[in-house]
C-alpha cells in the first residue's frame, strides 16, 4: 500500500551537490562534456532502456551523463529505475511504499497506478515497501539526470534484494508484460568490478560490456553467476535488457567506460563505470 510520505535526499551533499544552482551547472558541464567524449551523437531508434552508474559524480558522474545526454528533448511518461540494494538485504524486490521521491531539483511523482500492476503481477516476488530505499544511493543519483535531461516525468523505483537469476529473469518478464505499449524508459543502475588493480580490472569488466554489447542478458547472467565477472548491479541489469528486448529493443550500444583510476589517478584498486543504451532500431523489423 501506498503511504503519505516522500522520500528525502540521503546523499545529497555526498555523492552530489545538495545546492539546486551547482547541481544544475554541474550536470550541465557533463552534458556539454559528452558531447567531446562521443560526439553529437544521435541513435537511429527508439530509446526503451539505458545502464549508467551510480557512483559519486566525481567518479561516475560524466559516464552516465554519456547516456543521459542522447535523452535531451525526448519524453517519457514514466521511468522505471532498477537498482541493487547496498545497505540491507531482503528476500525479493520493493517498489517504494511512498508517493515521491525528492532530490534537490524537487520532487518526483510515483507513477502509483502502474507501480501497483508490477506489484500485482509480482504475486508476493515484487512488494511495495521501504526495504532498500531509505539509505541506497544507486537509485537516487540517478533521478538529478533524469530531471535534467526530461523535465517532467513519473517514476517508478525498483530495489533488488536478492539478485538470483530467478528473480532477474522473473522482473524482466514482469515489466515486459506491464509496460508494453505504453511511453516508458527502463534504467538499470549498476557500477562494475570492485577494487582490484587497474589491469585487472579492465579484464573484468570487458566481460560485461562484451555480454552487454551483444545484447544478450542470458550470458551475462552466466558470467555474472559462475564469478567471470563483477557489477553490484549486474541483476537490475539483466532484468532491464530482458524486460527492454520485450518492449521491442533489439539493439544495445556502448556508449562510455573508465574507471576510478582513471578520474583520480590511483590504479591500485578501481571500480568500473559503464554507460549503454538499448533501443528499436529504425526500418529493422
Amino acid at each position: 500500500m501506498i503511504k503519505e510520505k516522500v522520500r528525502p535526499p540521503a546523499v545529497a551533499g555526498l555523492f552530489y551537490p545538495d545546492v539546486p544552482s551547482i547541481l544544475n551547472a554541474e550536470i550541465e558541464k557533463m552534458f556539454e562534456r559528452s558531447v567531446d567524449i562521443v560526439g553529437d551523437k544521435k541513435i537511429n531508434g527508439e530509446i526503451k532502456g539505458i545502464i549508467a552508474p551510480h557512483a559519486g559524480y566525481m567518479y561516475s558522474g560524466q559516464t552516465a551523463a554519456v547516456a543521459y545526454s542522447l535523452l535531451r528533448g525526448k519524453s517519457f511518461d514514466t521511468v522505471v529505475v532498477v537498482s541493487p540494494s547496498h545497505r540491507e538485504y531482503f528476500d525479493g524486490i520493493s517498489v517504494y511504499d511512498g508517493r515521491a521521491y525528492k532530490t534537490p531539483l524537487g520532487e518526483i511523482e510515483i507513477d502509483v497506478d502502474l507501480a501497483e500492476l508490477i506489484v500485482e503481477r509480482g504475486n508476493g516476488l515484487i512488494e511495495f515497501s521501504a526495504y532498500g530505499h531509505r539509505q541506497e544511493h544507486a537509485i537516487e543519483v540517478h533521478l538529478p539526470f533524469l530531471q535534467k535531461s526530461l523535465g517532467y516525468f513519473k517514476l517508478i523505483p525498483i530495489v533488488m534484494g536478492d539478485q538470483k537469476a530467478d528473480y532477474c529473469f522473473r522482473l524482466g518478464d514482469i515489466l515486459g508484460e506491464v509496460l508494453k505499449d505504453r511511453n516508458v524508459l527502463l534504467v538499470a543502475s549498476t557500477d562494475l568490478s570492485h577494487y582490484y588493480p587497474y589491469d585487472i580490472a579492465l579484464k573484468f569488466d570487458k566481460i560485461v560490456i562484451d555480454d552487454v554489447a551483444e545484447f544478450s542478458p542470458e550470458k551475462l547472467m552466466d558470467d555474472l553467476e559462475q564469478q567471470r565477472c563483477e557489477a553490484c548491479g549486474g541483476g537490475p541489469t539483466v532484468a532491464v535488457m530482458s524486460a527492454a528486448k520485450k518492449l521491442g529493443a533489439d539493439k544495445s550500444e556502448i556508449l562510455h567506460y573508465c574507471n576510478s583510476g582513471d578520474v583520480t589517478g590511483d590504479r591500485t584498486g578501481v571500480v568500473g563505470y559503464l554507460s549503454a543504451v538499448l533501443f528499436k532500431q529504425v526500418g529493422v523489423n
